[in-house]
């Protein structure tokens, strides 16, 4: 419980005495970028500081420059701020709504060009992957977590249908993302954060045009990423 009090507290007191002289500054110069990277290490500072240690392979899949859509497994609170660090280049993230109403960090946010979206709403989520075409064609990443929400048990859920229809309009190349340990070190519903590895698994971009529709890109992302997963997980 103490590694948990320590890293929401780091998380915290980085949000109150740097967010707002970071808005200011972002405000002043019309760029995000600085917030944007001070954010992101101490988003993984935290991590690492409570004894998660960051595996990452695959990066070398990546070409320099160019725009991709991140699709993911989610099983732990841990995933974003290890995730996002991990990825070369600026990203954009589908958020629940709730979020964006915290002082501060709902600003930042919205500078940043995250964006919220309302599961619970058919037409609120079709607004959200029409946002995220917009921010896509700035030339930002796009990370999602495609099955919506954490995993209670680790186990890939069912996908959204949403971010394969933003695929397939964007034509932006896809890289499945297998997330491997978070769930050990922070399941859902649990306070207590234990010391281990997160591993980040990134497979070779898969090009959406390639598919006729997006339920046969949905099924080829899911086997991607539960390939990496235990047997048990899948």
């Amino acid at each position: 419980m103490i590694r948990t009090v320590i890293m929401v507290a780091v998380w915290a007191l980085a949000l109150l005495l740097l967010g707002p002289p970071l808005l200011v500054y972002s405000l002043l110069t019309r760029s995000v970028e600085v917030m944007y990277r001070i954010g992101t290490y101490v988003g993984i500072s935290g991590v690492k500081l409570i004894g998660v240690k960051v595996d990452v392979r695959g990066l070398e899949h990546l070409e320099a420059g160019r725009n991709y859509i991140f699709m993911s497994n989610h099983v732990s609170n841990l995933d974003p701020p290890v995730l996002i660090a991990s990825i070369p280049g600026r990203c954009s993230v589908l958020v629940k709504k709730e979020v964006f109403r915290i002082p501060i960090l709902g600003l930042a946010m919205r500078m940043a060009d995250l964006v919220p979206v309302d599961r619970r709403h058919r037409e609120s989520a079709i607004e959200s992957v029409r946002a995220a075409v917009e921010v896509m064609r700035h030339h930002i990443h796009m990370v999602i977590f495609v099955e919506g929400t954490r995993s209670w048990d680790g186990r890939l859920l069912p996908f959204k249908k949403g971010p394969f229809h933003l695929a397939m309009e964007v034509g932006a190349p896809v890289v499945p993302v297998t997330i491997l340990g978070t769930y050990e070190c922070w399941p859902k519903g649990k306070f207590v954060v234990r010391p281990g590895t997160a591993t980040l698994v990134f497979h070779p971009p898969i090009d959406p045009a390639g598919f006729s529709d997006r339920e046969e890109l949905m099924a080829t992302v899911r086997e991607t990423i539960a390939g990496a997963l235990p047997q048990e997980r899948r």
